[in-house]
C-alpha cells in the first residue's frame, strides 16, 4: 500500500496554531491522508486547567483550511485518551505523536488496535524557532517546579519526625503540563493570579513567602508544602533545610553555576504518564514514622552531594533511595500501572521516581544514554539583578 492511501491519525488541542503546529502536520501528512482528531474545549479545560483562546469551531476551522489536512473531527471523549473512540471508528494505519505527546497509553491501545505507532521529534521547520502554545501565551511565563529529591518533608507532619531538607528546580514551561500531575500546577495557577504571566523582579524568597501564603488561606485544612511556591519562584537548583514540624525552610542552598545546571538536564529525562485520577487520595494510607523520613532526607543528602560533585553513582543511589523511602511512606504514590511502565525502563534509566503525589502525573528518569520519546527539561536560570 503506498503511502498515499493509508490513513494517518493525529490528535491535540492545536490552540493558536503556530509554525510548530504547522511543521508536525506536514511532517505527518507524508504518511498518508491526514486525519485530526481534536481535543474538546471541555476536555482541554480538564487537562489544562484554563480555557482555550480559541474555541473547538474555530480551531477545527483553521486547521481544515490547510492543504496537508484531510479531515478534522472533534473527540468525544475526556482524557488524553479521549480520541479513543475516534480512533476506532476511522481505523487509521498509524497513528503519530510528537516525543512531548508520547505516553506508554497511548502506545498501549495502538498495539491492542494494530495500528503503527509513531513518535516525531519536534524539530521546527527551516530557520524558524520552536515554538510551543505555552510560549506563545507570554514572553515569560510562570515558571513549573519537579522535585528531585527528598520532598515531603516540607509538611510538618512528616519532618515532625526527622529534620531534612528537599530538593527542586524550577523549569522553564517548554511545554504546558497536565492538570494533577505533580508539577505544582494548581500552585502555578495562584501565581498567575497574583502576578499575571510574570513573575515580579523581586527577591526570589520574598516572591516564595508571598505566593505561599496567597496559596495557603488563613483556615486552609490542606496546606500546599512550601517546596511548591519555592520551586516556581526561586530560580536555579534549590536545597532547603527544613527543621522539625516547620512550614517554612531555615536555610537555602542554591546551584545556579551552568556546568551542574546542563549535567543535570542532560541526564533527567520525562515520561507523560495520565493525571491523577478524580477522588485519589494519597493520605488514605500512611506509614510515617522516624525510620522512613530519616532515610528520606539522608536520600535527599545524597542526591545533592552527587549533583554538586557531578557523581552519577551518588545521584542516582540517592535519588532512587528518594523515591523508594516515599512509597514506603505513602504507598498510594504507586500502583500496578505505574510499576509496569517503570519495568519497562529499568533496562535503560538507572534511576525513577514520580512526579509530586504520585498516582499518575509524569515519571522522572536518570540515564547517562538517551531515553527516547521523553520530555526534557530547562532549569530557570537567575534572573540578572536579583
Amino acid at each position: 500500500m503506498s503511502s498515499k492511501n493509508k490513513k494517518v491519525f493525529v490528535s491535540g488541542c492545536f490552540d493558536m496554531v503556530h509554525s510548530g503546529h504547522i511543521a508536525f502536520l506536514q511532517e505527518a501528512s507524508q504518511y498518508g491522508d491526514l486525519y485530526i482528531g481534536l481535543g474538546s474545549d471541555k476536555t482541554i479545560r480538564e487537562l489544562k486547567g484554563r480555557d482555550t483562546i480559541n474555541s473547538e469551531d474555530e480551531r477545527m476551522y483553521i486547521l481544515s483550511a490547510l492543504r496537508c489536512v484531510h479531515k478534522v473531527i472533534v473527540n468525544s471523549g475526556s482524557g488524553l485518551l479521549d480520541f479513543a473512540e475516534e480512533m476506532k471508528k476511522l481505523s487509521p494505519d498509524i497513528f503519530i505523536v510528537n516525543e512531548d505527546g508520547h505516553t506508554p497509553d497511548k502506545e498501549k491501545l495502538c498495539k491492542d488496535l494494530g495500528i503503527e505507532y509513531k513518535v516525531l521529534k519536534r524539530i521546527p521547520h527551516a530557520s524558524l524557532p520552536a515554538r510551543s502554545t505555552t510560549a506563545l501565551r507570554a514572553f515569560k511565563p510562570i515558571p513549573y517546579r519537579i522535585d528531585i529529591a527528598g520532598t515531603w518533608i516540607d509538611q510538618p507532619y512528616v519532618s515532625i519526625y526527622h529534620p531534612g531538607a528537599a530538593i527542586t528546580a524550577s523549569i522553564e514551561p517548554t511545554i504546558e503540563f497536565n492538570e494533577r500531575s505533580g508539577m505544582a500546577t494548581s500552585t502555578r495557577k495562584k501565581a498567575i493570579e497574583l502576578w499575571n504571566n510574570h513573575l515580579p523582579l523581586e527577591k526570589p524568597e520574598k516572591l516564595a513567602k508571598t505566593l505561599f501564603r496567597y496559596d495557603n488561606d488563613p483556615g486552609t485544612k490542606e496546606v500546599s508544602g512550601s517546596q511548591d511556591s519555592i520551586g516556581i519562584t526561586m530560580p536555579g537548583i534549590n536545597r532547603f533545610w527544613f527543621d522539625r514540624g516547620n512550614y517554612w525552610p531555615s536555610v537555602f542552598e542554591i546551584i545556579s553555576d551552568p556546568e551542574t545546571i546542563k549535567w543535570l538536564e542532560d541526564r533527567l529525562y520525562m515520561l507523560t504518564l495520565w493525571p491523577r485520577p478524580d477522588g485519589y487520595n494519597v493520605l488514605s494510607d500512611t506509614h510515617i514514622n522516624t525510620e522512613n523520613v530519616k532515610s528520606l532526607a539522608e536520600a535527599a543528602d545524597l542526591t545533592w552531594e552527587g549533583l554538586k560533585s557531578g557523581d552519577y553513582g551518588k545521584f542516582t543511589e540517592g535519588f532512587l533511595e528518594s523515591f523508594h523511602s516515599q512509597i514506603r511512606m505513602f504507598p498510594k504514590m504507586i500502583n500496578p500501572e505505574i510499576e509496569k511502565v517503570i519495568s519497562k525502563y529499568k533496562g535503560i534509566a538507572d534511576a525513577w521516581k514520580l512526579s509530586g503525589a504520585g498516582g499518575g502525573g509524569y515519571l522522572l528518569m536518570v540515564s547517562e544514554k538517551e531515553i527516547p520519546n521523553t520530555i526534557r527539561i530547562k532549569v530557570r536560570v537567575k534572573e540578572l539583578g536579583l
